[in-house]
């Protein structure tokens, strides 16, 4: 069973970390090339030596969580975001020169990129060490200060994070912090704030973060849509989102959460399905096959299944008569078919290994549904006809996309990661996550002689005559 309940295992470290990181801040503002490079190898370092620990943690917290799918979901992507930011941020941290008006000749601009200071990062159970640790590869290279809280649900990997961290880090620089609620986190005056979770709690997080004017980073999730074409192949399409959805048995932020296919492919479509699901879990007692994280999340689901079932759905059990285990709490893979707008399935992000499937005539009326919703986190499109593609691109809008495959543009080291509306503000990742956490600050240096004080009062002739200059020969 996983631990659902904080208990305040460390009382008053959080400020005392708090307040070490912000002397710190204010004592180094602009830390080194060498000392952010110098940060990075220490994250890259706990992640290569630490794995087999990491992974029985993450396993631990789950109740069935296999090795591998932590390493290729969490490790292997958070040491392709180290190695990439290692490569940049020589260049990255340069001030930027930009254009100077004509009217100001001989001045200088330059943008700097600055520290913000101190970073909070709140991490969501589903991604444990991923969404805890990705914010913070981008804020140490950007020269800030970081502490996370880790969720309830990720308790023993959290003391580990706090152990293996505290062994190469100083609580100045990096800090994770066990036992602490999301509340008393979030209520101090961070220099940023990343959240990672519900777009109800973003809400509050939001609105907490609003009374110390902190800038916030939200990835919230939502329903995201997938799209089969016309003109796709079935079986590739049907082999690669399966793929996506059920990875850690669905729990994932950007997973294909309702599917859309031409109506006469539906049948070969759930055929290929069962095929499928079943080569690659057998059964759902699988130790490759994820638990639901608790007891509460389970029940929930369950429940779920069961209000589209009674509302006139179709629900297929991908793996037969295999039945879901409330003492392991593994649901096997589902097919939802013919969803109503009604039904919960459709409401809310289902978060479990369950995908509704609505068939479609025309692609005009997928494209209205999706718009008619809040926008998604990701949207996927499998497709080759560049005319449907683009008109996909061209009339929704989402956090990310991808197109013939599903969630691998979140792998994707030179592209940023983040929402839009509902699924969040905000990016991460790449060189926009160095930017998200700096300040880019504006330097404008005037030259020793300058004909400003040319346009000062008292207005008159003078004034006329410099405007009109400026005005014809476009010197604003």
């Amino acid at each position: 069973m996983t631990n659902s309940t904080l208990s305040n295992e460390n009382p008053g470290r959080i400020d005392q970390v708090f307040a070490k990181q912000r002397e710190a801040s204010r004592q180094d503002p602009y830390p080194s090339l060498e000392t952010r490079l110098q940060n990075l190898v220490k994250l890259q370092t706990i992640f290569t030596e630490h794995q087999d620990a990491i992974t029985e943690a993450v396993n631990a917290d789950f109740g069935c969580r296999s090795h591998q799918e932590t390493r290729m979901l969490e490790i292997f992507g958070l040491l392709g975001g180290v190695t990439y930011n290692q490569k940049r941020l020589k260049k990255w941290i340069k001030p930027q020169k930009r254009h100077v008006g004509m009217a100001y000749l001989g001045a200088k601009n330059t943008v700097m990129p600055q520290p913000k200071g101190v970073v909070g990062v709140v991490a969501p159970w589903n991604y444990p060490l991923f969404l805890a640790f990705s914010p913070c590869i981008s804020a140490l290279a950007a020269g800030n200060r970081c502490i996370v809280k880790m969720a309830s649900n990720s308790q023993t990997l959290c003391r580990l994070m706090d152990k293996l961290v505290s062994e190469v880090f100083d609580d100045d620089t990096l800090a994770v912090i066990p036992g602490v609620s999301a509340n008393d986190f979030t209520h101090r005056p961070w220099d940023h704030l990343v959240f990672t979770g519900s777009p109800a709690v973003g809400k509050i997080v939001m609105a907490t973060a609003a009374k110390y004017l902190t800038p916030v980073t939200l990835e919230l999730g939502g329903k995201s849509p997938t799209i089969i074409a016309d003109d796709c192949d079935l079986k590739m399409a049907a082999e690669r989102l399966l793929f996506g959805k059920f990875l850690n048995a669905g729990q994932t932020c950007v997973a294909p959460d309702y599917l859309f296919i031409p109506r006469e492919k539906v049948a070969p479509f759930v055929e290929l399905a069962k095929q499928i699901v079943s080569s690659r879990y057998p059964t759902s007692a699988s130790q490759d096959f994820t638990s639901v994280i608790d007891d509460k999340a389970f029940a929930r689901l369950i429940a779920v299944l069961q209000d589209a079932s009674d509302k006139g759905a179709e629900t297929i059990n991908l793996l037969g008569a295999d039945e879901p285990n409330p003492d392991t709490r593994k649901i096997p893979p589902h097919l939802v078919l013919n969803p109503g707008d009604d039904m919960q399935i459709m409401q809310d992000e289902i978060f479990g290994p369950l995908l509704p499937i609505k068939p479609y005539d025309d692609l005009d009326e997928v494209i209205e549904y999706i718009n008619s919703n809040e926008r998604p986190l990701a949207l996927y499109l499998y497709s080759n006809d560049k005319a449907s593609q683009d008109k996909v691109i061209h009339n929704t809008l989402s956090g990310g996309m991808c197109l013939n495959d599903s969630m691998l543009h979140v792998a994707q080291h030179d592209m940023p990661f983040g929402g839009i509306g509902n699924s969040g503000m905000g990016h991460y990742h790449g060189q926009e996550g160095f930017i998200e956490f700096s300040k880019m600050r504006p330097i404008f240096k005037q030259a020793k002689k300058s004909g400003i004080l040319a346009l000062a009062p008292p207005y008159g002739e003078t004034f006329e005559k410099m405007a009109k200059l400026m005005m014809k020969w476009k010197l604003y």
